[in-house]
């Protein structure tokens, strides 16, 4: 669990710089509330954990620039954050990633570093790569940057109503890890669920057999979240934090894209209607987190047009 006080200390950090998301209806369902990350000025969560951790890093840390490896969205957090602080920022990006993703991050001034997803994989598992100089900002397990992610617990705290779970999107566990630490320290009834697409769903296969394991990966058009494996450490955040690991079918997950945008107007990446999607298979009162809206324009499309509907 990431200490409380860490979380305050992060939202003292990261001040004005992000947008305290707001809380809205699923339409006219009540049930179910929506924080919308997506709407942060890098289009999701990310730049929480970015600032979080470039803020608490001291002026010689960061004099030759920051590092991630990231798909996409950490890596526009990252270069946003090392723009604002007048340093490099250089991501490690595996093949495959979404173009419009990099092409936002080249616009902050961020550097493409590009590598097979092994290499990608093992950059965050060595926290960085040899040749691509720079403080490492790991984009799941910094604590800083669980620290950052931790303030949207903050705001569901001070924010939300009455509420029985908070359904969260599982990537690397960092953004469940912050939020949960938060909310189980200062609403310990909430249940906290995560979300994972059924075809890349490691920790909901932990959860089934007691330990984690790799599992076989499936790549689909859900970018953000999903993987073949655990990061190292996250099991245990888990294991004490998290009460329920669901995996959510690919099908389930469009029509959950397409209820944001004819419901609430919302633009959601695959990673940020997982949460919708699993809270709409429970009849408890949910809190779910929209984390990100950078979604392929062309996967978007699809989504949306009537053959898909039908």
């Amino acid at each position: 669990m990431i200490p409380l006080e860490e979380i305050r200390r992060a939202r003292e950090r990261i001040g004005d710089d992000v947008l305290r998301t707001p809380l809205v209806s699923f339409g006219t369902d009540e049930r179910i509330r929506l924080k919308l990350e997506c709407l942060q000025p890098v289009g999701s969560f990310k730049l929480r954990g970015a600032l979080s951790a470039v803020r608490a890093a001291s002026p010689e840390e960061v004099a030759a620039g920051v590092v991630t490896a990231s798909a996409g969205n950490m890596a526009q957090g990252v270069a946003w954050a090392a723009r604002e602080a007048g340093v490099p920022a250089r991501v490690i990006c595996p093949e495959g990633a979404p173009r419009a993703k990099l092409d936002r991050v080249e616009a902050l001034g961020g550097v493409v570093v590009p590598v097979t997803h092994e290499e990608w994989w093992q950059a965050m598992l060595d926290r960085g790569r040899d040749g691509v100089e720079g403080l490492f900002v790991h984009p799941v397990a910094d604590e800083a940057v669980m620290a950052g992610n931790g303030t949207i617990g903050l705001e569901l705290a001070e924010d939300a109503p009455e509420f029985d779970s908070v359904v969260i999107p599982w990537g690397g566990g960092g953004l469940a890890t912050g939020i949960a630490s938060a909310i189980k320290a200062l609403r310990p009834e909430v249940n906290v669920v995560t979300a994972e697409p059924e075809t890349a769903a490691p920790l909901a296969a932990a959860f089934a057999a007691g330990e984690p394991s790799e599992i076989e990966f499936l790549p689909s058009w859900i970018d953000g979240a999903g993987g073949r494996a655990l990061l190292p450490g996250m099991w245990e955040h888990a294991r004490e934090l998290v009460d329920e690991a669901v995996a959510v079918p690919l099908a389930e997950v469009e029509e959950a894209v397409r209820l944001l945008a004819s419901r609430v107007h919302v633009v959601a990446e695959g990673a940020g209607a997982l949460a919708l999607a699993a809270a709409l298979r429970r009849d408890d009162r949910c809190v779910c987190i929209v984390s990100g809206g950078n979604i392929d324009g062309n996967v978007y499309s699809r989504i949306l047009s009537p053959a898909a509907v039908a």
